[in-house]
């Protein structure tokens, strides 16, 4: 049996997310935790979700130091969210024709972005998309499904060598 990733993270419904010793509050999806994920549910998925790859905001932030690929992101960055469509659940260039989510946002949330792979390989239509590790509201307000954390302890956690979360129903 090989030895578990340390850079392998857990959270559950009590919104703590823990990387060996260090634990940091988060939100998460307004509609909890399900396995059972659909698209527009707004529940945050269980199951192993690997950080795929780190885009940030860099006309407002330094590039955070982590142990998987970082991008800048662009003014025409987008997520595709709509089942329908061939891009579902994948960074489209703006405009697009079909449902999106703007990654190049007024609000400091999607500052830095950690694609987390969920419905990603392959992508099942309908499933969820658009799950993301971001920066959280001040007051840690739910998500739309998502992973959200404060800038400093988003950063704390890549730094630590953040790979995974593995999202826990309870």
């Amino acid at each position: 049996m090989p030895p578990p990733d340390p850079g392998r993270a857990t959270v559950g419904p009590e919104g703590i997310l823990r990387l060996g010793p260090q634990a940091w509050r988060c939100a998460l999806g307004k509609g909890g935790i399900r396995a059972d994920k659909r698209e527009g549910d707004g529940a945050t998925p269980v199951g192993l979700l690997p950080l795929r790859r780190l885009l940030y905001r860099a006309d407002r932030l330094a590039a955070p130091a982590c142990r998987v690929p970082v991008e800048p992101l662009s003014p025409t960055d987008g997520w595709c969210d709509d089942p329908a469509d061939a891009a579902y659940n994948r960074r489209v260039r703006l405009p697009h024709p079909a449902r999106h989510e703007h990654l190049w946002r007024e609000d400091a949330l999607y500052d830095l972005i950690g694609v987390l792979g969920w419905n990603d390989d392959p992508v099942v239509r309908g499933r969820g998309s658009a799950i993301f590790l971001h920066l959280a509201r001040p007051d840690l307000a739910p998500t739309e499904g998502c992973i959200a954390l404060p800038e400093r302890d988003l950063r704390a956690a890549l730094t630590a060598g953040l790979t995974a979360i593995e999202v826990q129903a309870g």
